[in-house]
């Protein structure tokens, strides 16, 4: 078997599970495990991520600067765009298949241990996120690296992930996302947000709601821990437009960083720098040492962010956004006004029945002129027509498509009319990753 065929099987086996909407708050599960590995996830430094938005962006800056400094990194995120190994990244690169296969046979044993000592007990057997994070863990001591980056999948006291112990805890804005598992107030969420910070850690933090910033002081006071905000201890003092993205200057905890060139768009992903780079002065100096120019040049320049704002095409301009919530999609909204230069946005748009498409709609309504409605390839899908009675509830032109190549389609003829018109997907990471699969095969120019 090749060692693509053994990954692949991984992956079946994994969705053999209960799926990544089945959530318990029952870290000890996967603690568990880990036990029997002899704790693979405390053989390197983790900085761990949550938030609401912006989590994985800022993932990837933080690692590029980690790695800047000639340290070997891994990267844990979620979810994947078209293929699971996407998650686990090694040196900036998706994992092996070879890596991934070999983890899976080391720790499979020990996860039909733990199944059946849960099962004696009248419990649930391994989530697909449980099993995928102690994988995860495995690969990157196996390795081995230097530095975890750790992006929470669902909350953080109880996510599976916090069974690891964070030198950094990182907070990217909270807003509401998931209120059926993590409350329906900001306080409530941030309450469980801020579980990831560990004792006598640091912890840095993008700027908050005040009910939310309130709940990360007390919680950073009770764990010994120092903690950093946004506006009050770093900044981003400067960005503007540059060719293939921006170019920024930060005030950092220890240094400044000026015109700093950034290979993203959209003033969210400046401020997701931002707080990157803060995140890296305390891992490396205790945020007590600047990170030497020449390392944040490097590793600014270097920076990719996958399925946020990415050009897919220009013969229309097409780019693909995974903004799936109200919050993502103000800063997709404001990005489209201010890193384009196009009269009319023409959005393709699939989402979950579960989101707030209303929210979503709201927010990215004053910046598109016509919506191309497509049904996602899920049975969580929202239907495609019920899609568009939201968006032409919100007066916007609308017409629905049985699929996202009919969607797509549609949306490039439209916006080919005119020079001054470009095509935005958005509404689920799971559009964004089949519309860039569908970029790939129909190679748009």
């Amino acid at each position: 078997m090749s060692d693509r065929a053994r990954a692949d099987a991984v992956y079946a086996e994994l969705l053999k599970r209960q799926g990544e909407r089945w959530v318990q708050p029952r870290v000890e599960r996967t603690r568990r495990v880990l036990e029997l590995l002899d704790d693979p996830q405390r053989t390197y430094r983790v900085v761990h991520i949550t938030g609401t938005n912006g989590k994985t962006s800022t993932a990837r800056i933080i690692e590029s600067l980690i790695r800047a400094h000639g340290l070997r990194t891994g990267m844990f995120t979620s979810p994947h765009l078209e293929r699971f190994t996407e998650r686990i990244l090694v040196d900036g690169e998706p994992v092996g298949d070879a890596a991934v296969a070999d983890a899976w046979d080391e720790i499979a044993p020990f996860i039909d241990i733990v199944d059946a000592e849960l099962a004696a007990q009248g419990d649930a057997a391994l989530t697909f996120f449980e099993i995928l994070t102690v994988l995860a863990f495995v690969v990157a001591a196996d390795a081995p690296v230097d530095v975890l980056v750790l992006e929470v999948g669902m909350g953080g006291s109880w996510d599976s992930t916090n069974t690891a112990d964070g030198d950094v805890a990182v907070f990217t804005p909270i807003d509401i996302d998931h209120a059926d598992r993590l409350g329906e107030t900001i306080r409530e969420i941030a309450t469980i947000k801020a579980g990831i910070i560990k004792h006598g850690a640091v912890a840095v933090s993008a700027r908050q709601d005040p009910a939310a910033a309130l709940v990360l002081k007390e919680a950073a006071a009770a764990q010994d821990a120092r903690i950093a905000f946004e506006g009050e201890d770093f900044s981003l003092t400067e960005d503007r437009l540059a060719v293939g993205g921006q170019v920024i200057t930060v005030r950092g905890l220890a240094g400044d960083y000026a015109d700093e060139y950034l290979p993203l768009y959209g003033e969210h992903q400046g401020a997701n720098a931002a707080l990157a780079i803060v995140a890296v002065e305390a891992l490396i100096g205790g945020g007590e040492r600047p990170i030497d120019e020449g390392i944040v040049a490097e590793g600014l320049g270097a920076v990719t962010s996958p399925g946020r704002l990415q050009l897919i095409g220009i013969e229309p301009t097409m780019v693909v956004d995974a903004a799936h919530n109200p919050h993502g999609a103000r800063s997709l909204a404001t990005a489209l006004d201010e890193a384009f230069d196009f009269d009319e946005w023409g959005w393709v748009f699939g989402a979950f029945s579960d989101k707030d498409t209303v929210g979503v709609v709201a927010a990215l309504a004053p910046a598109v002129a016509r919506v191309f409605t497509t049904p996602l390839p899920s049975e969580r899908a929202a239907a495609a027509g019920e899609l568009a009675a939201v968006t032409r509830a919100a007066g916007l032109e609308t017409s629905v498509h049985d699929d996202l190549y009919d969607a797509v389609t549609a949306a490039r003829e439209w916006a080919g009319e005119s020079d001054r018109r470009a095509v935005v997907i958005a509404g689920s990471v799971v559009l964004a990753g089949e519309a860039i699969g569908l970029a790939g095969d129909e190679g748009y120019k």
